[in-house]
């Protein structure tokens, strides 16, 4: 007489996100690695820092952030906390790798996680200044918009920069993203400046339509 044996599936993790399996510290304690013909995102780990440490000493992408990076050190303690942010499930960083100039381009951030809420942020993000306005940024950004809704099945990703931080404003406009308003005296950053802050969002009944307009290419 046989027996019945219970076989047991394997559930991939962004099958088990999907299924709302998996909870905050499972998400934020799995790698998972984005990827396009263009970008790949890959989880921030220490093999990243020596790759990502010439970018980050080009003073001027720290220009309109609250993170005062001068050299070195200030860059192995930015780089740390990031990693520490991720072990207890606050932010989850990647190194962006650009495929079509053959190095890594820069780092991003999921960050502000509220999993209850269904929401969370898109920033922490810079970039080689020789690859701004490449198309690296659009084709990141639509790895994270992708999963976020897609995987994660959030109903809303904001993004925030500084209110004089023209630049960054125009590229989030020009993704989709909405303008909701303005923080006054926000943030006080590293160097003890206080900044105004600005607000955009994506929300879930948006990205589809914007998915198959201004993200058109990367499907």
């Amino acid at each position: 007489m046989s027996e019945n044996k219970q076989v047991t599936k394997q559930v991939s993790p962004i099958d088990a996100l999907k299924k709302n399996i998996m909870n905050i510290n499972h998400f934020t304690g799995n790698d998972y690695t984005l990827e396009n013909e263009r970008a790949r995102l890959e989880p921030l780990t220490e093999k990243h820092f020596p790759e990502l440490l010439p970018i980050a000493m080009k003073r001027e992408i720290w220009e309109f952030t609250a993170a005062d990076v001068k050299d070195e050190n200030d860059f192995r303690k930015y780089f740390k906390q990031a990693l520490a942010e991720r072990q207890s499930g606050i932010s989850y960083p990647f190194a962006i790798y650009d495929k079509q100039a053959g190095r890594y381009a820069g780092c991003t951030r999921y960050g502000n996680i509220s999993m209850p809420h269904k929401r969370l942020e898109i920033g922490w993000t810079w970039y080689d200044p020789s690859l701004q306005r490449s198309g690296i940024n659009k084709a990141s950004k639509f790895l994270l918009l992708t999963f976020g809704f897609e995987t994660l099945d959030l109903n809303r990703i904001e993004l925030k920069t500084s209110l004089l931080n023209l630049k960054s404003q125009g590229a989030m406009l020009k993704i989709g993203a909405v303008k909701e308003g303005i923080l006054r005296r926000h943030m006080i950053a590293e160097n003890g400046s206080v900044r105004d802050t600005i607000y955009f969002s994506f929300i879930k009944e948006d990205w589809p339509s914007i998915k198959a307009t201004i993200f058109a290419a990367f499907i």
